[in-house]
């Protein structure tokens, strides 16, 4: 009988150990399984990314740059997956045709980040539209996947200057992994502005740090 316990006790640890790796948090994630559409494997990933649009013919591209953080506010968060995607300068997604998965909503503007040893991360896109026909201010969606848990979305990335960003709608932001606001600055050849992200901010479910 003894010689069964020890199998049983590994059987049961695999259990537990795949169930701790997949804490479920942030709620219902529409779209969020295109995090794993990436092109190759998430270890592979680098911090800088260029999306598809980018582009300085004839153009003024924008750069977002930051620094994700662990739930303490503090710890610079190395390896997490962020997943993010946007319209066009029309407010249209754009297609080729031969999507799949995702990619048949999110369009061809889109691209994956894995943040470096000191939690950083950059992308450089051009400045998408709003809707057109729609009261939305212009955003670029972004989720994330961090070790041990499932993905999630945050707050998109906002346009100070949106005039579309009233008043009412920044009250209504949730501030999920802290404001997505992001404060525009012409450096002559390209615009820059810079997002931090904390992990957990405002996340239903969160795992609570001890």
């Amino acid at each position: 009988m003894k010689k069964l316990h020890f199998p049983l006790f590994i059987i049961l640890f695999s259990v537990l150990n795949a169930f701790s790796q997949t804490a479920k948090v942030g709620g219902p994630c529409e779209g969020c399984e295109a995090i794993y559409e990436n092109p190759v494997p998430f270890d592979q990933l680098d911090s800088v990314v260029k999306l598809p649009d980018a582009t300085w013919e004839g153009k003024k591209p924008l750069g977002i740059n930051g620094t994700v953080y662990k739930a303490d506010g503090k710890t610079p968060a190395p390896g997490v997956i962020l997943y993010i995607y946007h319209t066009d300068e029309t407010g249209h997604y754009p297609r080729k045709g031969d999507e799949k998965g995702w990619a048949k909503r999110h369009g061809s503007i889109r691209g994956w980040i894995r943040t470096d040893e000191k939690g950083a991360y950059k992308f450089v896109t051009l400045r998408p539209a709003p809707y057109p026909s729609a009261s939305d201010p212009a955003h670029i969606h972004i989720f994330l996947k961090e070790p041990g848990l499932t993905e999630y979305y945050i707050d998109e990335f906002l346009f100070s200057d949106d005039p579309l960003l009233t008043a009412d709608k920044r009250q209504k932001l949730e501030n999920r992994g802290g404001s997505g606001i992001l404060v525009l600055k012409d450096v002559g050849n390209m615009y820059k502005a810079e997002r931090n992200i904390y992990l957990g901010k405002n996340i239903p479910n969160y795992p609570v740090m001890p």
